[in-house]
């Protein structure tokens, strides 16, 4: 897809359809008046438009009936909001409406704005959102649709740059989704191994993997642990981008890729377990994060590393009542299966601390419990630097994609202690999301800045929203590479 900028009159470029962006202040404002008369005369003519407010999230399409040049006009409120995440909503809300409203689909779009314009990256993000569909094994559509190809920006548009800069992690999003949509049985832990080295090839990416025999010589007994009870055997992936100087120290993004998770022996209700399939979107998350951080050339030095199991309650399937050696040296009590990413991810961390990291951030579909505290409206973010913590937020806060923190405080420390392992992989229901944390935490010495995103609420979306279809978002990959770009 390609996104352009003009200085044209919008009113008279041939377009399938026209996106105009305005607040409920700037209906009546000069600024809404003098972006275009004909625009102007074409709105106060329509009836619907005296029901537009011009409020959040308000979308109003109208036919132009040869008024101005496109067919299709839509009006996008985005009110007093200054949420980059709110602007993307409303965007896309309006790209998906325009799509079903023309029987062809819409093939050029112009997005033009009565007051201030959106940033390149809200406008990116929201073309994804809207256009984005899951077709790799869907039947052929007997219905042509035109796919959006071409998008103008009119009027104080952004620059070039940060246009190009944009559409690259866009493009890792869309990459992200794709893979994290993949059925179990089609991506496998090697599966994912292999797209990693395709990623790695094409982007230029030096690349490690561990399989099962190397994972067993180098001591990855929490990994191995997890996926024991599979046929399809686990992995650890290492790829790095060497944009910093030689020698400097590195800062490490870590994900659970749980390819599919049946609980293992503590099993889960089958109600929606074919979701399960989304939790490896942390690990997936990683692989576009890489992707976008070659694809912007950023100069420094970053490590992903991604740890992938399937937990299935095979006939060699590890057992609650277990002792699990990991990679630190230090034994697990396994007192339930199904807090399995924990336990991979103790291995990520205590290998990426070997690379004595700048610092550290691991994203993992790690508790229902986070999904219990914060629904589906942010991930929980769990660290023990406040620089840290201020940085992630900083990206939050510009890219729309939400975080809140939450404590490590020492009473919930103590909670993961095992009376008779270094640690136990749950410590009930109360504060489930903190306890996991804290059971991380437990691999990490202090010296390292780390931050933990749970991001169990938004990795996925169950059911078809205005503004984006079902299925994963990708979410964290745009997070972590503009914390990344920043640093």
């Amino acid at each position: 897809m390609i996104i352009s900028t003009s200085p044209a009159n919008p009113s008279k470029t041939k377009l399938d359809a026209l996106i105009v962006v305005t607040t409920v202040f700037e209906l009546k404002s000069s600024p809404w008046r003098k972006l275009n008369s004909s625009l102007s005369q074409l709105c106060e003519k329509a009836n619907p438009f005296h029901d537009f407010s011009g409020k959040e999230n308000s979308v109003l399409v109208l036919p132009t009936l040869g008024q101005i040049t496109p067919p299709l006009l839509a009006l996008v409120g985005i009110g007093k909001s200054s949420d980059p995440a709110s602007h993307q909503r409303s965007l896309a809300k309006a790209i998906r409406q325009l799509q079903k409203s023309s029987r062809r689909g819409i093939q050029s779009l112009g997005i033009a704005f009565a007051g201030k314009p959106l940033s390149a990256d809200a406008i990116a993000h929201a073309v994804d959102e809207a256009t984005y569909q899951f077709r790799k094994f869907s039947p052929a559509s007997d219905e042509v649709r035109r796919p959006l190809s071409k998008i103008i920006l009119f009027s104080q548009t952004p620059s070039r740059d940060s246009l190009a800069r944009a559409s690259h992690v866009a493009r890792a999003v869309r990459y992200a989704r794709d893979l994290a949509n993949q059925p179990p049985n089609y991506f496998t832990p090697a599966v994912l191994a292999r797209e990693a080295q395709r990623l790695a090839k094409q982007r230029r990416l030096q690349l490690q993997v561990w399989d099962e025999r190397r994972l067993k010589r180098d001591g990855f007994g929490g990994i191995l642990a997890v996926g024991q009870g599979s046929a399809n055997p686990p992995r650890f992936v290492r790829l790095d981008h060497r944009g910093g100087r030689p020698g400097q120290a590195p800062l490490v993004v870590i994900g659970k890729a749980i390819t599919f998770d049946t609980g293992g022996i503590s099993i889960k209700p089958s109600d929606r377990m074919d979701e399960m399939k989304f939790d490896k979107c942390g690990g997936i998350a990683v692989l576009g994060i890489m992707d976008a951080v070659a694809a912007l050339r950023l100069p420094i030095n970053v490590t992903g590393l991604i740890a992938s199991a399937e937990n299935m309650p095979g006939g060699r399937a590890y057992r609650p009542g277990d002792l699990i050696p990991t990679l630190s040296g230090k034994f697990v009590e396994v007192l339930n299966t199904d807090a399995e990413g924990r336990i991979v991810l103790a291995d990520a961390l205590t290998y990426a601390q070997r690379l004595k990291p700048r610092a550290m951030v691991d994203m993992a579909t790690l508790t229902g419990a986070c999904i219990v505290c914060f629904g589906h409206e942010c991930a929980a973010l769990l660290s023990n630097n406040d620089s840290l913590t201020e940085g992630l937020r900083a990206a939050s806060t510009r890219t729309g994609e939400k975080v809140w923190p939450l404590p490590l405080w020492t009473e919930y420390q103590e909670k993961v202690k095992s009376d008779v392992a270094f640690v136990k992989n749950t410590a009930g229901r109360e504060g489930g999301t903190i306890t996991a944390a804290c059971f991380l935490n437990a691999f990490v010495d202090a010296k390292f800045p780390w931050a933990h995103l749970d991001i169990a609420g938004m990795a996925w979306t169950s059911k078809e929203e205005p503004h984006r279809a079902k299925g994963a978002t990708a979410f964290g990959v745009r997070l972590v590479t503009d914390w990344l770009a920043n640093q």
